[in-house]
Order: C-alpha cells, then sequence, then structure tokens
C-alpha cells in the first residue's frame, strides 16, 4: 500500500507527453527551498494494483510518448510500493517516469522505469547537505546505476539566487549529468512559500527573490 499525497491527470510539465502524475507522501530530504512542504507527512492510502487500474483509463490520452509519472515527496522513499506501482502500470503498457531528488537509492525501481528525471540539488558535497539536509551518497549511488545500465535519464538543476546560480555550478552540473539526454535548468520560485506558512514552518530563503528570466538565460549559455 502506498501512502500517496495528490494525483494530477493530463500533466504536462513532468516527462514526456501527456501524462498522469503522482504525487508521493514522505521525502527524506529538507530542501531549504521545497515548494511541496506538503507532501513532507500523512496522504491518501492507495493499493498499487488499483492506482494502476485508474491511471489506465487515461491511456488514450498519453498517446506514444506520454504515461505516468511518480513525483513527490520523494516516491523511491517508499521503494516496496514504488516498484509494485512500476510493475503494474507496465503490464497496461503504460510509459513510467520517475522523478527524484537522488536522496533514496534503488536499483529495483530505476530498473523498471522508462526514464528518470534526476534533481541535482548542488554539485558540491558540503553545499549539497547543507542545502537539502542529506549527503550526496545516493545521488551518486543512482548517477552510476544509470551510466552503466544505460537508462534513460534527464537532469534538472534549480538555480536559486546566491546559491545555486553561477555559471560555476551550472558547469559542475554539466560535469555530473554525464549520459543524460538533456539537461534542464529551472528558476527559482515562491509560489510555495504560501505552504510552508499554512503548516507553521518558517522559510528557510525568506527574502531570496525569485530568478530573473535574464540571469537564466545567463546560465543556460554556461550550460553550452
Amino acid at each position: 500500500m502506498l501512502k500517496i499525497h495528490s494525483v494530477e491527470t493530463l500533466g504536462a510539465l513532468d516527462g514526456p507527453g501527456i501524462r498522469t502524475v503522482i504525487f508521493f507522501s514522505g521525502c527524506p530530504m529538507r530542501c531549504r527551498y521545497c515548494h511541496n512542504p506538503d507532501t513532507w507527512q500523512g496522504g491518501e492510502t492507495r493499493d498499487e494494483a488499483e492506482l494502476a487500474a485508474w491511471c489506465s483509463r487515461y491511456k488514450a490520452y498519453y498517446g506514444r510518448e506520454g504515461g505516468v509519472t511518480l513525483s513527490g515527496g520523494e516516491p523511491l522513499a517508499q521503494k516496496e510500493g514504488a516498484v509494485a506501482l512500476l510493475r503494474a502500470l507496465q503490464s497496461y503498457g503504460i510509459h513510467t517516469t520517475i522523478d527524484t531528488g537522488g536522496g533514496i537509492y534503488c536499483p529495483e525501481a530505476l530498473a523498471l522505469a522508462d526514464l528518470v528525471i534526476l534533481d541535482i540539488k548542488h554539485p558540491d558535497p558540503e553545499a549539497f547537505r547543507a542545502l537539502t539536509g542529506m549527503g550526496q551518497e545516493a545521488l551518486l549511488q543512482t548517477l552510476d546505476y544509470l551510466r552503466a545500465n544505460k537508462k534513460r535519464f534527464w537532469v534538472r538543476h534549480v538555480c536559486v539566487p546566491g546559491i545555486t546560480d553561477t555559471a560555476e555550478v551550472v558547469r559542475a552540473v554539466k560535469a555530473m549529468a554525464v549520459g543524460a539526454e538533456k539537461i534542464e535548468l529551472l528558476p527559482y520560485h515562491t509560489m510555495g512559500v504560501h505552504k510552508w506558512e499554512k503548516l507553521g514552518l518558517s522559510y528557510p530563503l525568506q527574502g531570496v527573490p525569485p530568478l530573473s528570466s535574464e540571469k537564466l538565460d545567463e546560465l543556460n549559455e554556461a550550460l553550452r
């Protein structure tokens, strides 16, 4: 059984094509800019087979490229459930993607997924720990597995002003992402701050402004 925070149908930003996005509850990381802190705890209990059958109802919308994305929270924090759901989805011939922050290493799930989207929070080990509250070990294991097994993967990186928005950081992310089909730089935003406030939590990056489009263009140039 899984703990699920929410499910989004007809998503277009969490992998290729049109997708159903399943937001798992629970995450071992405590990223200072997390925009989904409401996924850290709680959730609705769902059966993996039932959830896969429900997703299959939307198969006509997925087309050739779309499918189901396991997101969160951190989907691999529920290892057994994630593996069971991936197997159930594949029994329907549905393309599967795992969207992970790299906080949990789960080769069984990585082997089953058709695509992995890996968020590299920071390339420097100490800065990574300061930003997420965890070490990089699981992230590095995940990268090694994806490359060794020639798995399809994308890399994403959030550019936070004053923390991860330098050309040096972006180039280091690119070096870590060898083998990735693509690297996406995402601009830091403050749209999730109200969730921290609603939960009675103090937002760690209070006062940090959203990344400007001009700065994002500059960093994308550095990425090339």
